[in-house]
Parts: C-alpha cells; structure tokens; sequence
C-alpha cells in the first residue's frame, strides 16, 4: 500500500499546503513537489496526477478524521452528547489546521463529476458516522421515531459544513469550537422555542 511509502505524508502535507495556498487549478505538481523537498517525478512513483493527489489528501485526512471522532464518541453515552462532540471536534480539527480547512471547504468543490463522486465515496464513513448516532438516539427515544435518519444525516453534515465554510470565508476571525453547543441544540431543537 502506497500509504508506508516514507515519502508518502510528505507529498500529502505538501499539498494541503501547496492547494491552499494557490488554489487547486493554479497548482502544478511541480509546486508540490518543491514543497514536499522532492523531485518531481518522486511525485509520479506515488500519484497519477494532480487529481490524484487531491483524493489521495482527502482520503488519507478523511481517515483520521473519522477514526479520531469514532475515539472521541466511544465513551459517550447520550446521542445528543456524541452529536456535541462529533461537531465539537470537527470544528477543532479544521480550527488548528487552516490549510486543511480551505483545502476541505475550497478546493475540494470541484465541479468535475467523476472527482465529486469520489469525494462522496470518501465521505461515506463519516456520514455512517452520524447514522450510527442518530439511530441510537430513536432508539433511546432522545430523537423522534418519526426523524428521517437519511434527512437529518444530510441536514448535520451540511450545517457543519456550511458553519465551517462561513468561518473560512471570513478569513478564519472567530472561534469556530465555541459555536459547537449552538450547532447542536439548533440541529436537536430545529428553531422551536422551549419553555
């Protein structure tokens, strides 16, 4: 697996920088390659091409990603608690990474189609992750039976995702982690007042 190769995280880290920095269509593998302190074609022994190279990064980060929030919800015990905390440390992990929160929020939006479906692929163990909690949390009965699990999957991922690309584009000024308790209790209490 390409993965051990020693030079692999290199390129990885490179790019993420090297993405962020120039935008994804204005980097050359090249660019990538003077970043990571390789030569060009050490690039090739390990990616097809630039678009390679993109999932490569996305799949490699998406990877720890998950498994760090799988460790972070496993002692858990409440739905609503592991929600919190899958948002809490999505926020942070982008938060303590700048480059990579660009890289995910910008130029993974690509409008190349077979590129989307790959990223989509990639994404399936995340969503699986946010599955997992809202079925524990109907079947605890701290969710609706009624909630579309299909539905509330795609409306957590998206606030998420919108919340973090909101935080980007106004350049990163504010405490992405602090919003993580108001993500949840609107995502858990929709815009209903509670008395």
């Amino acid at each position: 697996m390409k993965t051990q190769k020693p030079k692999y995280k290199q390129i990885i880290d490179a790019a993420v920088v090297t993405f962020a920095e120039n935008g994804y269509h204005q980097s050359q593998v090249s660019k990538i390659a003077k970043n990571a302190k390789v030569a060009d074609g050490t690039i090739y022994l390990y990616f097809k091409n630039k678009e390679d190279i993109l999932i490569s990064v996305f799949q490699e980060k998406m990877g720890q990603f998950v498994e760090k929030l799988e460790e972070v919800i496993q002692g858990e015990n409440s739905a609503s608690e592991k929600l919190r905390l899958l948002i809490e440390n999505h926020f942070r992990i982008l938060s303590e990474d700048s480059n990579l929160a660009i890289v995910t929020q910008l130029e993974l939006r690509q409008t190349n189609k077979e590129l989307r479906a790959q990223i989509n692929e990639i994404l399936k163990g995340y969503l699986q992750l946010v599955d997992q909690i809202l079925i524990q949390g109907i079947e605890t009965g701290e969710f609706s039976k009624e909630l579309d699990t299909r539905l509330a999957r795609q409306m957590v991922f998206g606030t998420i995702d919108e919340t973090v690309t909101t935080w980007v584009m106004n350049e990163q000024k504010y405490d992405l982690v602090r919003l993580a308790p108001k993500v949840k209790d609107m995502l858990i209490h929709g815009c209903g007042s509670h008395h």
